[in-house]
């Protein structure tokens, strides 16, 4: 307690000197960002050290071989120790920015920009809270389609999302670790938390190891993450049960609400940081922001581009380094904003929107597009009248709890569920089943984006595993229909020859695998199931369209589009050459185009009418003159009629 207060003091003292929040931002790490990087250095040894063997496990399905990149090195000491020599304190060190944050004075400011290797400095953006909406009151109570669980009143908003059926097969989350980014938690002083595995938690404002209320926090400060961790992790039977309350959690506190209800960038990107570092699986952040402080410079609508906010860019990080990343769409629909909020504007960021318990999209749930033309939310969850646990006591629950911080648990409990179900998935995968499954995902729109999730869908949906040189299909099925193991046969196609008919092991519960023995990559797979139920029934699934093709993240994808689908490009980061993938389901003009971060366009790499399957196209990294650009982070761009659709890509020579 004698820490916390010092702190406290010392942060109070700063700002009586007039003294603000600054990001110092470094030129080089040892090394400059582009150069090549060994993993027999020094640098490389420390990034790794720094990564426990989850992290670095998870990575690896995640990024292959190379698993350190530029952003991961630490920060060099000499520099933060000269600014230790000029009397400023060091707050957070963001080795992904290559920066720390510190509070410093008009006088300090002056010094520090004369040091000749700080490459800028900018005011930390003290982002204003938009204050969740109070909706209504209202969920009956249901039963479980497993006896031993009783889900009391959470039992609307989870069944909305096909959840307790999943729960019923044995699937609750286990194995995986979820991030929380909030106000803070009572998790220990409730009893649908007390029990919940918490392998660590960390308070970023005032830097100590509790994220329940301390002596200087507001008495509602940690109110909102125990809601929010109650809906993904809660469980006491016959009264509340999470939507993934198997799974481990890392808790970070990250948002200062004693007056001003605020969150201060570098908090945010600290604790994600941190939870990489740690081997989480899943992050969650109920926390969108669209106003800002008095005298503060702020965002707009233009930098909600997937690109520009240190929040959205910290969450970008983390997905480049494996992590499903997960934020609320924020509650600006009725508002002069009207549109989502950072970190929820990230081109990987699965931004959670709100439905009614009826699946009707909420009057305040923050609508798409991104600035740059790109579809929000991603999906949507409900978000009005769910039921939480309420840090007002150890027994008190609310009904009341709202806004899209309430839709975003739930669809980090969907995804839970997913990765447990099918633990090697990468975050790739996961994304794009969760998009794919989704209720309107053949009509997305940017008011529910790709439409509510479905745990029992996203579990079924088969997927494939790159074993070696082949490729192993996953399938579950849960479902009401009791199916004979004996008549389920695969049939499948390859590069559009004659079907073939196969048995797939039966593991004898409810999961098949299949690994297919002539496979490779980008090969063209056609395929579907047939199976028979207990009484002679006759099924095939799906049952109209086959399910698709395999491209090279190993993801299925429809035979032919039913909406237009642009690929990550492979390899990421590229030295020589890279492949765009890209498909669509009308035979219109279609451009793809390269752009530089400043948004100056680059090169035009594809301006025709596309085929209606897979299209491939490449670049070298040349522009229109055919000289080689630098080093650095390019966006490509598909354009058809009014849709434009983005990803970055970097460039290392």
């Amino acid at each position: 307690m004698k820490q916390f207060l010092f702190v406290t003091i010392i942060l109070i003292t700063s700002f009586s000197f007039g003294q603000n929040k600054y990001m110092i931002y470094f030129k080089d790490k040892g090394i400059k960002h582009g150069e090549s990087l060994t993993k027999t250095s020094v640098l490389y040894q420390e990034a790794l050290n720094n990564l426990t063997k989850r992290a670095i496990d998870r990575r690896k399905k995640n990024m292959g071989d190379e698993i350190i990149k530029y952003e991961d090195l630490p920060i060099r000491e000499d520099y933060t120790n000269e600014l230790n020599s000029l009397g400023i304190e060091v707050i957070h060190k963001l080795t992904w920015f290559n920066a720390v944050s510190a509070n410093i004075n008009d006088e300090q400011l002056i010094d520090i920009k004369a040091l000749p290797f700080v490459e800028k400095i900018e005011a930390i953006k003290k982002l204003k809270y938009k204050n969740d909406e109070i909706p209504e009151n209202s969920l009956e109570k249901g039963s479980s389609l497993n006896p031993n669980l009783e889900y009391g009143n959470s039992f609307g908003q989870l069944e909305l999302c096909n959840i307790p059926i999943v729960h019923s097969k044995g699937i609750t989350g286990e194995g995986i670790i979820i991030g929380l980014l909030d106000s803070g938690f009572d998790w220990n002083d409730h009893e649908a938390l007390i029990n919940a595995d918490v392998i660590d938690e960390w308070d970023f404002v005032f830097n100590d190891s509790v994220t329940a209320n301390q002596n200087d926090d507001s008495p509602s400060q940690h109110n909102h993450g125990t809601n929010v961790m109650s809906v993904v992790g809660g469980f006491q039977n016959g009264t509340l049960i999470g939507a993934s309350f198997g799974s481990s959690f890392l808790l970070a506190k990250t948002e200062y609400v004693p007056t001003e209800t605020n969150v201060e960038e570098d908090n945010y990107a600290a604790a994600l940081i941190w939870m990489e570092n740690y081997g989480v699986d899943i992050t969650s952040s109920s926390l969108g922001y669209s106003e800002f402080d008095a005298g503060q410079s702020s965002y707009t609508y233009q930098d909600m581009d997937g690109q520009t906010t240190i929040v959205t860019q910290a969450c970008e990080l983390a997905f480049d380094r494996g992590i499903v990343t997960i934020a609320s769409a924020g509650n600006e629909g009725n508002g002069s904003w009207h549109y989502i909020t950072a970190p929820a504007d990230g081109f990987n960021t699965i931004a959670v929107g709100a439905v009614t318990s009826l699946n009707e999209v909420a009057g305040f749930s923050g609508r798409g597009p991104t600035f740059d033309g790109r579809i929000k939310p991603d999906i949507v969850t409900q978000g009005v009248g769910v039921f939480a646990a309420s840090a007002s006591g150890f027994t008190s629950y609310s009904s009341s709890f709202g806004g899209t911080s309430a839709a975003a648990p739930i669809a980090c409990g969907v995804a839970g569920l997913l990765l447990s179900a099918h633990p090697h998935l990468t975050n790739v995968q996961v994304r794009k089943i969760l998009l794919k499954t989704a209720g309107s995902s053949t009509a997305p729109d940017n008011n529910r984006g790709y439409g509510l999730l479905s745990a029992q869908n996203a579990i079924n949906y088969p997927n494939l595993e790159s074993i070696g040189n082949s490729f192993k299909m996953h399938k579950i099925f849960i479902n009401n229909i009791s199916i004979d193991p004996s008549t389920l046969k695969l049939h499948y196609s390859i590069d559009g020859e004659d079907f073939i008919e196969t048995n797939i092991l039966f593991d004898g519960s409810f999961r098949y695998n299949y690994i297919f023995p002539e496979l490779f990559n980008n090969q063209f797979l056609e395929f579907y199931f047939t199976y028979n139920d207990s009484s002679f029934g006759s099924y095939r699934e799906p049952s109209v369209s086959n399910y698709g093709q395999i491209v090279r993240d190993t993801e299925v994808v429809e035979v032919i589009p039913s909406d237009f689908n642009l690929t990550q490009n492979y390899p990421n980061p590229f030295n020589n050459q890279t492949r765009i993938d890209f498909s669509s389901p009308i035979n219109e003009v279609t451009l793809l185009e390269i752009y530089n971060i400043l948004g100056q366009k680059v090169k035009v790499l594809f301006n025709d009418v596309p085929s209606l399957r897979l299209n491939s196209v490449y670049w070298d990294g040349r522009n229109e003159f055919g000289s080689v650009v630098s080093s650095g982070v390019y966006y490509y761009v598909l354009r058809i009629g009014e849709k434009a659709f983005s990803k970055k890509m970097v460039f290392l020579k």
